[in-house]
C-alpha cells in the first residue's frame, strides 16, 4: 500500500491477495538461497501478472535478496531497481521480465521444459544435479490471452509434472468483475490440456496454499494449476473486491482505514516488523 501510494501509481490490490500465497510459497515450496540468487539449481518462480510486482519485490526484500527498503520507497521512480513491472537483470530474484499478460506462463513452461532436458542430459543414478521446479502466480487476465493457451497445451502434452501455475482467481479486471469478458470454465480447460487443477478456498489461508504446494509436489508426471479463490485489495473496507483496488492507489484516507482495520501501525510508513 505505501509504496504504491507514494509512487501515486501502481497495482496495490493484488500483493493484498496474494500476500499469503506468497509467504506460503516462499517458506514452504521454494528452493532458493538469496545469497547465491544464481544458483543453478534454484527453484524458478515468475510473476507472470508483472503488473503486481510489489508482491515480488517485498518478498524479495524481506526475504534477504539485495533490495533494499530504500529501493523500494523508489518504487517506479527513474533509476530505482523496482521498476513498475520486474525487469530481468534489474533485481536479482526476478528471472523474466513481465507485464505482457500471458507471457510469464509461457517462460514458465520454457523454464520447466529446461529443467527436465538438462536433466536427462546430466542426470545419474548416483548423481543428480538437476532438480528444481517452477512456480508461476498468474491472473485472470493472463490466462485470457491465447500465449499461455498455447504454452499451456503444450506443458500437458509433455507432462511437465515440475511446473505449477497459481491463478489469482479474484474475479475483477481494471474494467469491472470478469464476466464482462470471460466466462469459461478455467479449471476444466487445464483438466482436457492434461493437468492437475487444485482449489484453495478463500477461507483456507496459508495452510491451505501449503496443501496445495504438497499436492503438485506429489505429481510429477501432470503439470499443477492451483485455482487460488482471492480478494483483490484484501482488507480494505472500501475498496476489496472492486475494480478500484486493481491499476491505481488506495488513496490516503483508505490507506489509514485499511491499515486500523488489519491492526498496523500509521506510522512510519513502509514498516516491517522484526
Amino acid at each position: 500500500m505505501d509504496a504504491v501510494q507514494a509512487a501515486k501509481s501502481g497495482h496495490p490490490g493484488t500483493p493484498m491477495a496474494l500476500a499469503p500465497l506468497a509467504y506460503a510459497l516462499w517458506t514452504h515450496g521454494m528452493r532458493y538461497t538469496s545469497a547465491d540468487p544464481a544458483w543453478p539449481d534454484r527453484d524458478r518462480f515468475v510473476l507472470s501478472c508483472g503488473h503486481a510486482s510489489m508482491l515480488l519485490y517485498g518478498i524479495l526484500h524481506l526475504t534477504g535478496y539485495p533490495l533494499e527498503l530504500e529501493d523500494i520507497r523508489q518504487f517506479r521512480q527513474w533509476g530505482s531497481p523496482a521498476a513498475g513491472h520486474p525487469e530481468y537483470g534489474h533485481v536479482a530474484g526476478v528471472e523474466t521480465t513481465t507485464g505482457p499478460l500471458g507471457q510469464g506462463i509461457a517462460n514458465g513452461v520454457g523454464m520447466a521444459l529446461a529443467e527436465r532436458h538438462m536433466a536427462a542430459r546430466f542426470n545419474r543414478d548416483d548423481s543428480v544435479l538437476v532438480d528444481h521446479r517452477t512456480w508461476v502466480i498468474a491472473s485472470d487476465g493472463d490466462l485470457m490471452e491465447g500465449v499461455s493457451f498455447e504454452a499451456a497445451s503444450l506443458a500437458g502434452h509433455l507432462g511437465l509434472g515440475r511446473l505449477c501455475v497459481f491463478w489469482d482467481d479474484n474475479r475483477i479486471t481494471i474494467d469491472g468483475t470478469t464476466d464482462l469478458s470471460f466466462s469459461e470454465d478455467v479449471a476444466a480447460r487445464f483438466r482436457a490440456l492434461g493437468w492437475d487443477v487444485v482449489h484453495v478456498g478463500d477461507d483456507e489461508g496459508v495452510p491451505g496454499y501449503r496443501r496445495a504446494i504438497d499436492a503438485a509436489m506429489a505429481d510429477d508426471d501432470r503439470p499443477t494449476l492451483v485455482v487460488c479463490r482471492t480478494h483483490i485489495g484484501a482488507g480494505s473496507p472500501g475498496k476489496q473486491d472492486t475494480s478500484a483496488a486493481h491499476g491505481s492507489p488506495l488513496g490516503a484516507d483508505e490507506v489509514v482505514r485499511t491499515k486500523e482495520a488489519l491492526g498496523w501501525p500509521l506510522e512510519p510508513t513502509f514498516f516491517v516488523p522484526d
